[in-house]
């Protein structure tokens, strides 16, 4: 069996592991011990003058994402010379770790329940998602984060993962997995700003176009027929309602939510999208994690068409 038939059964089956199990314990999962790596290298580069801490940087990216690809390279060459029947169960169980929606749609919808009992519980549960800091944020605006949370990692905790092994296969998501991950732990400005920079521009590199991708799977599915007859005013008001985050990425598929469900959100002091509409209920809650389910389903779908069609190519 060709390693595009391992691909095309192997994401249905990881799909499935991640719906009844969620994501595993840290010490069982791999983007935890990343962490563990990465977070005293972090620390050093720190140290570092400017230049030194982002040559550092872009060399520690570098090997890793070099000896993650490569180790996923071999392990598909791997997989190929052996039995379909033992073959796809471990390609699903290494591409799981890759992407999350179980535990991104869990912990979102969580927040709302949270708010039914009080802020400070909404707060706390949000407090879990984000790393801005919650304790002044009201109801509507616990809210909002819960919402623009939900959609910009939808990209990048499933779209994009998910997109980068319908380009690459295992390699191409588990580098992708890594650079997400550097970059949450080391892309921030002050202190890491060096050490940090080059990780942060590979992230926005290997997210750019699925952000893109993300936004239009959570947009035009309001209205189709509407959305199709109108795309380039839709896609006019959506680069603009983009542009107003600081992220080159982040803002596609929050404008695409906030649009798509004619509320505003925002981050106090930073951006606010769609400003001029109201502030989301929770029926836009519950509606922006079904909207978001439909979107990562749809990815899902089409990255496993995409391996059929490698497949069925002589």
């Amino acid at each position: 069996m060709t390693f595009a038939w391992l691909a095309a059964l192997a994401l249905p089956l990881a799909w499935g592991l991640d719906a009844c199990f969620g994501e595993p314990a840290d010490r069982w999962h791999p983007v935890a011990w990343l962490g563990l790596a990465l977070a005293p290298l972090g620390r050093w580069l720190c140290t570092l003058r400017p230049a030194l801490a982002f040559g550092g940087g872009a060399v520690a990216w570098v090997v890793f994402a070099l000896v993650l690809g490569g180790a996923a390279w071999g392990v598909e060459n791997t997989l190929v010379s052996m039995s379909p029947w033992i073959a796809v169960p471990l390609l699903a169980l290494l591409l799981k770790p890759t992407f999350a929606w179980r535990m991104l749609r869990t912990e979102v919808a969580a927040v709302e329940r949270a708010a039914a009992s009080s802020v400070e519980a909404a707060r706390m549960q949000l407090a879990r998602l984000v790393s801005r800091d919650v304790n002044e944020l009201d109801a509507s605006m616990v809210r909002e984060t819960a919402i623009e949370t939900l959609a910009e990692n939808l990209n990048d905790s499933v779209v994009a993962p998910l997109f980068w092994y319908a380009v690459a296969g295992l390699p191409g998501a588990v580098v992708y997995r890594f650079a997400n991950t550097a970059d949450a732990m080391w892309g921030y400005r002050g202190a890491w700003e060096w050490a940090g920079k080059w990780a942060a521009r590979a992230d926005d590199a290997l997210s750019w176009l699925p952000a893109r991708i993300t936004a239009a799977l959570l947009w035009p599915a309001h209205r189709p027929a509407h959305w199709l007859a109108h795309r380039p005013a839709h896609w006019r008001a959506l680069h603009t309602e983009a542009r107003r985050t600081p992220s080159p990425n982040g803002g596609w598929p929050m404008g695409a939510m906030a649009l798509r469900l004619g509320v505003r959100l925002r981050k106090p002091g930073v951006y606010a999208l769609n400003a001029a509409a109201p502030s989301p209920t929770p029926a836009h809650a519950a509606r922006a994690v079904h909207a978001a389910s439909i979107a990562a389903q749809c990815a899902m779908v089409v990255a496993c068409a995409v391996w059929l069609l490698r497949a069925s190519l002589p």
